[in-house]
């Protein structure tokens, strides 16, 4: 039977969204789709993570789902999405399903981005017939030009019928609103940046006329104006949507249903109401099964003292026996308290000993192809020192920062390491994670010289215990990869960090965690983030902005920068 605890339904005074028939975006009527789940059970492993389940997501469905990092909503979503198979149970698709992963790899490295959000649709190889025969028709003649003009009718005819030049203005919108200009489209994937090219998946993804949304930390990478957009794009969307955000300001303006995924307990409570409602339904519900419980006990104690003394009488010994079970039976029927979710215990490196300037740059230029991204940058990492870079998607953020830990080299200039440099670099996708290799096998990599069980207590404080330690880490959630590449950099006694959004894919307690470490550690930090917490938690003294190369002192007035870049 599926679970339904803790499910809150809509009173009769309620009206349900999404029964029936709705428009769709362009404007063709079409029933509502529904994404139907019966019975479906979780595991990675041999570990529990969800219990039998049943829940349907129907047009008009927001729903939020939440839960602790490692709870097991990436896993879930992947399911919904077709590119998971459950332990137990079935995932009943009706229409199109659009999802976006968090770490969008998708698309070839030399399709233009343009091309690549097209491409929902199929427009991208109508477009490029297009072009194709344009081409033809201004350098030929005679009937090879004819042919050319045929092959760009069928072509105009085919755009048409797929929506036109409208379909094409409307992904340019999109891409717009989301912060990529028309500049950025008409470059290939492998020139953007990691937070360009999640822009680019989650434009595409809206641009592709799906029945259902499932989306992974859609806000990662967002700035403030590209925010507020989404918030009301999803608002005002038809089908279903099921979304996953650390993100508390998109849940309250987007949600009409939260699915809470109970780590410790591996089920999902299931509340139809917003996001303001279902926090103060939640509190309701502790105070609930604490007050019940507390009865239970004071009750089932009262049951067992007097099963006691009447165990003293030979002739009561039966009756003593049926007060006991049911001593047992009342304290089986409550629910239990929900336990305290676990936070990992964060905190960086006491730094190696170094020179005065561990980490400098020299006039370094970076270009992809005809297209410059910064030139004739001068930087100076001092001991200790705390330097946010600021700049716009694009501007080079993190090109800049994978410069400075030598993972590309420059166009022009040098990097310089001084006296007894350790460098610590956290990238915003992961990739200094080996996917192939165990979560064990990686902290080993980072730190030879530990021994085994030195590195699994480290990784125990980052909530890596028991059989975790031995899984693939291409299995992890984001914020599981998050929480152990975090966990690499502990054991590195680096004396620089180079953090490229630290804080993107974590639960609320382990942001907190993260934004503490931050506070507490004495060595140098060049921080990329769009998190103003993260920038006020490092207290920064100076700031470098791209793709200028200006260098200035910290103020509060590049505060409210932070968000906006």
């Amino acid at each position: 039977m599926a679970s339904l605890h803790g499910a809150r339904f809509l009173g009769p005074h309620e009206q349900r969204a999404g029964d029936g028939i709705m428009p769709s975006a362009g404007g063709k009527v079409k029933f509502a789709d529904v994404l139907q789940v019966k019975d479906v059970e979780v595991r990675a492993g041999a570990r529990l993570l969800l219990s039998p389940v049943s829940f349907q997501v129907a047009a008009g469905d927001r729903i939020g789902l939440v839960g602790r990092n490692g709870a097991g909503k990436t896993t879930l979503t992947r399911i919904l999405a077709g590119e998971g198979l459950p332990a137990a149970g079935t995932v009943t698709r009706s229409g199109q399903i659009g999802y976006l992963p968090q770490d969008p790899r998708s698309g070839e490295p030399e399709q233009l981005a343009r091309d690549r959000i097209l491409g929902a649709r199929g427009l991208d190889q109508v477009m490029a017939r297009l072009r194709r025969a344009e081409q033809e028709m201004s350098s030929s003649q005679g009937a090879a030009r004819e042919k050319a003009m045929a092959a760009y009718a069928r072509a105009e005819n085919v755009l048409l019928s797929a929506g036109g030049y409208a379909a094409e203005a409307e992904a340019a919108r999109i891409a717009a609103n989301l912060g990529l200009p028309d500049r950025v489209l008409g470059q290939p994937l492998y020139t953007l940046s990691g937070g360009q090219r999640r822009r680019i998946e989650l434009a595409r993804i809206l641009f592709s006329d799906a029945d259902t949304l499932l989306l992974d930390e859609p806000t990662n990478h967002l700035d403030a104006d590209s925010i507020t957009w989404l918030k009301g794009y999803l608002q005002s969307f038809g089908g279903g949507l099921v979304v996953i955000s650390h993100d508390v300001g998109l849940l309250e303006a987007v949600v009409n249903k939260v699915f809470h995924l109970d780590a410790n307990r591996a089920e999902l409570d299931l509340y139809a109401m917003d996001w303001k409602r279902y926090l103060q339904q939640r509190e309701t519900d502790e105070k609930r099964r604490k007050r019940e419980r507390l009865n239970a006990e004071r009750k089932a104690s009262q049951l067992m003292a007097q099963a006691d003394r009447m165990r003293a009488k030979a002739t009561k010994a039966v009756a003593a026996q049926n007060m006991a079970k049911r001593a047992e039976k009342l304290l089986s029927g409550i629910e239990g308290e929900r336990e305290h979710d676990k936070v990992a215990r964060i905190r960086f490196p006491d730094p190696a000993p170094c020179g005065r300037t561990p980490l400098m740059a020299r006039d370094l230029s970076k270009a992809y192809g005809s297209l410059e991204v910064f030139t004739a940058v001068d930087l100076a990492i001092d001991k200790g020192s705390k330097v946010v870079i600021l700049g716009l998607n694009g501007a080079g953020k993190t090109t800049m920062l994978r410069l400075l830990a030598g993972l590309e080299e420059p166009d022009v200039g040098q990097r310089v390491l001084g006296h007894g440099a350790r460098l610590g670099y956290y990238a915003q996708e992961h990739e200094t994670l080996d996917v192939s290799r165990s979560v064990l096998e990686n902290m080993v990599s980072a730190s030879p010289d530990m021994g085994d069980a030195e590195v699994r207590k480290v990784l125990g404080s980052f909530l890596f215990t028991g059989d975790d330690v031995d899984k693939p880490a291409r299995v992890l959630s984001g914020g599981e990869k998050t929480r152990l590449a975090l966990a690499m950099l502990v054991v590195s006694a680096a004396n620089v960090l180079l953090l490229d959004e630290p804080t993107n894919n974590l639960d609320p307690a382990s942001r907190a965690e993260v934004l503490s470490a931050l506070r507490s550690y004495s060595g140098a930090v060049v921080l990329v983030t769009h998190d103003p917490g993260a920038v006020e938690a490092l207290e920064p003294d100076r700031v470098l902005v791209l793709p200028d190369g200006v260098e200035d002192l910290w103020s509060d007035d590049y505060a409210e920068l932070i968000a906006l870049a």
